[in-house]
C-alpha cells in the first residue's frame, strides 16, 4: 500500500461515497480494503468490471460533488480522497488488461455502437465480454470522443485513451472512423443489419447565443479538436460557465492570450466543477460574472451587465439583464461554450415518436420508440444531453443491461 489515505476510510458498511454519490456504484469499501491488502491487480479488475473508465473517471470526475462530497467523514471536513487511490489502482490495471469473453449471453448477436466516446467505450467492454460482435462507429478518426478531442491533454493524457484503441484491437473489436450517421450510413439500415444498435454519441451540436453577429464567434468545442489551428490573437473571452469553457480558456492561456471568461450569472451558479474554475484561475484566466452578451461586432463583444432577482410568482431567483447597461469590451476571439445539444439529425431516414421538447420518445430502458426498428436504444449525451463522464457510463450501463436482457429474458 502506497497511499496512507485509505488507511482512513472507515470501510462503512453502508457507504454514502458509493450508494449516494457516485453514479456507477463505485465499490469502495471492497476496492479500499483489497488496496490495503496489496490485492492491485484484484483490486483494479474490479473497478474495471464496475466502470471499464475508472481510470479516466477518477481524472474528470467532479468528486468533490461524487464520492469525495458525500464521505461520512465531511462531518468532520477530513473526507478520505478515494479518487487519489482509484486512479492509482486504475493505473496499474488499465495498460495491461485484456479483454476476454466472460459469458455467451450475447453469442452470435451483431451489436453496433454509434459512436466511440465514453458510452461506446463502457458498452464495447461489456458487451465483449457477453458474447457479443461488437463494431462501432465515430464520426471521428479514432476512439474516444471528448475524452480525446474535447478534454485537452494537459487534463487527461492521451495514454489512457490510446489504451482502450489498444485493448479493442486485441479483441478483433471493429472500428470505423470518418463514418457520419444520416450521411456515410443510415440508422434504418445498420438497425436491419444489426441485432441491436446502442446511439452514444456525444452532445456536439451547439446552442445559439440568440444575438446579432453571433457568427462571427467561434464554437468551442471545435476549437479544442484542434486549437494550434487558429490564431487567436492577444485577446480572447470565452462566454460560458460550463467544463467547456473552462477547458477552452486554460488552453487559449497556454497558447499565449490573454484570456477572460464572462458569464451572467455568479459562480455559485457555474455548472462547471469548482476544482476546474479554481484551476482555470491558477492558470491565469480572467473572470466577469454578471455579465450577458447582446452583440457580437467585430474586434469586440457588447454586454449588458445582470443582477439576481426573485420572481415575484415562483418566487425563485432568476438573473435578468440591467437595462442601460451596454458597454462594449474588445477582444481579437470570441469563444462561446454556453451548452451543447445532440444532433437528432441522425434519425432523419426513421420515424422515431418525438416527445414535446423536440427529442425522440425514449422508454426507461434506453429503448428509442421508432415506427418499425424496435432495436435502437439511446445512453449518454443522446438521452441525458451534456453530463459528467460517468454519468454516462452509468447511462451506457442501463442501456447494455437492457440489450442483454433482451435476448435472454423469456418471452411473455
Amino acid at each position: 500500500m502506497k497511499n496512507n489515505e485509505a488507511l482512513r476510510c472507515l470501510l462503512c458498511k453502508k457507504p454514502k461515497c458509493s450508494l449516494l454519490g457516485c453514479p456507477v456504484h463505485t465499490p469502495i469499501p471492497e476496492c479500499m480494503k483489497l488496496y490495503r491488502e496489496d490485492h492491485m491487480e484484484e483490486a483494479g479488475k474490479l473497478l474495471f468490471d464496475n466502470n471499464p473508465l475508472t481510470a479516466i473517471t477518477s481524472r474528470v470526475c467532479d468528486w468533490k460533488q461524487f464520492c469525495y462530497g458525500h464521505c461520512i467523514l465531511n462531518v468532520k471536513s477530513i473526507p478520505v480522497r478515494w479518487y487519489q487511490i482509484e486512479q492509482e489502482i486504475s493505473d496499474a490495471y488499465l495498460f495491461g488488461a485484456k479483454l476476454e469473453r466472460e459469458s455467451d449471453l450475447l453469442s452470435g448477436k451483431r451489436i453496433a455502437l454509434i459512436g466511440a466516446g465514453p458510452v461506446g467505450i463502457a458498452a464495447a467492454v461489456w458487451l465483449y465480454r457477453a458474447g457479443a460482435e461488437v463494431s462501432i462507429a465515430d464520426a471521428n478518426a479514432r476512439i474516444g470522443g471528448v475524452l480525446r478531442y474535447g478534454i485537452p491533454a494537459f487534463r487527461l493524457d492521451r495514454k489512457y485513451v490510446n489504451a482502450y484503441e489498444r485493448m479493442f484491437r486485441e479483441a478483433g473489436i471493429k472500428f470505423q472512423g470518418g463514418i457520419e450517421i444520416g450521411k456515410d450510413m443510415f440508422l434504418n439500415r445498420v438497425a436491419a443489419r444489426y441485432d441491436a444498435v446502442l446511439i452514444g454519441a456525444g452532445a456536439e451540436k451547439p446552442a445559439s447565443l440568440g444575438i446579432p453577429g453571433e457568427a462571427k464567434g467561434l464554437q468551442a468545442l471545435p476549437f479544442l479538436k484542434n486549437p494550434e489551428a487558429f490564431d487567436l490573437g492577444r485577446k480572447v473571452i470565452v462566454i460560458g460557465g460550463g467544463n467547456v469553457a473552462m477547458d477552452a480558456s486554460r488552453t487559449a492561456v497556454r497558447l499565449g492570450a490573454e484570456t477572460w471568461i464572462y458569464y451572467r450569472k455568479d459562480y455559485g451558479n457555474m455548472p462547471a466543477n469548482p476544482l476546474e474554475v479554481k484551476e482555470a484561475q491558477r492558470d491565469g484566466v480572467q473572470f466577469r460574472v454578471f455579465q450577458a452578451p447582446v452583440e457580437v461586432r467585430d474586434g469586440s463583444v457588447v454586454f449588458c451587465d445582470c443582477q439576481n432577482e426573485t420572481d415575484p410568482e415562483t418566487g425563485r431567483i432568476v438573473t435578468r439583464i440591467i437595462e442601460g447597461t451596454e458597454h462594449e469590451v474588445e477582444c481579437d476571439t470570441l469563444l462561446t461554450a454556453i451548452s451543447e445539444r445532440p444532433d437528432f439529425s441522425l434519425f432523419k431516414d426513421c420515424e422515431p415518436v418525438w416527445n414535446k421538447d423536440g427529442c425522440p420518445e425514449v422508454a426507461e430502458d434506453g429503448q428509442v420508440n421508432i415506427t418499425g426498428i424496435d432495436n435502437v436504444y439511446v445512453a449518454g449525451d443522446f438521452l441525458l444531453g451534456p453530463k459528467t463522464v460517468v454519468e454516462a457510463v452509468a447511462s451506457a450501463r442501463k442501456a447494455v443491461n437492457a440489450i442483454i436482457d433482451r435476448f435472454t429474458q423469456p418471452a411473455e
